[in-house]
């Protein structure tokens, strides 16, 4: 989930909104799909069912959303929800409103939507696992099959981006590089210090995001 926190920003400063938050699907796509790879059985079928038929609901929306707005607007409409979504992890909020059945479509809903329009579906299902007091044994697998399966949608009703076939060739071999130094550090560093690093990137790769954006206003 902190993937696409940490690149969505610097994957529309670079691409621009469009094809940045259309290869941000891609990518997360991939590495959620690499991961449940390995932890498929646990995934809790039963329960995801409800957030995922939410999000196929809503990525349209999400999709038409982001196609209407001029670009510097979708800008700021990005590194704010960036910035205010990693906050709201970094407070470790409680919403009592996400829990059970209602909270699980509340939550695939807001996730199928703001990962179509920004690259973003995996906040609001942090949120919802908090809420349910899932573990993170729990939450892991889980989250990679709702991750695996919202990115689809967004491809499916925003298209894959247009990029050359070199530029397709340094992202796969920065997604390996990325991971092989993920797996190095994995057992270095204490979960809560990553967890706020990674969290930290992504307040400031938003509010730099939003900044541009407001600087093409």
């Amino acid at each position: 989930m902190g993937f696409a926190l940490v690149a969505v920003p610097a994957l529309v400063m670079v691409l621009g909104p469009t094809d940045g938050v259309s290869f941000a699907n891609c990518a997360a796509g991939v590495v959620c799909l690499l991961g449940l790879s390995r932890g498929w059985r646990q995934v809790r079928l039963r329960a995801m069912v409800p957030l995922v038929i939410a999000a196929a609901c809503t990525a349209p929306l999400g999709a038409w959303f982001s196609s209407v707005l001029p670009e510097p607007v979708l800008m700021v409409v990005m590194g704010g929800l960036v910035t205010v979504t990693a906050a709201l992890l970094m407070s470790g909020l409680r919403v009592r409103a996400l829990k059970g059945l209602a909270g699980a479509l509340t939550a695939g809903a807001a996730g199928g939507f703001m990962n179509t329009a920004a690259g973003l579906g995996g906040p609001p299902v942090s949120l919802y696992a908090v809420n349910a007091n899932w573990t993170i044994r729990e939450f892991v697998p889980n989250a990679l099959f709702y991750g695996t399966i919202v990115n689809i949608f967004s491809l499916v009703t925003r298209g894959v981006p247009p990029l050359a076939v070199d530029e397709w060739l340094v992202a796969a071999a920065g997604l390996l590089l990325g991971a092989g130094l993920g797996a190095l550090l994995a057992g270095r560093i204490p979960d809560r210090v990553a967890r706020m690093l990674v969290l930290s990137l992504a307040v400031a790769g938003g509010i730099v995001t939003a900044i541009k954006g407001l600087r093409g206003l």
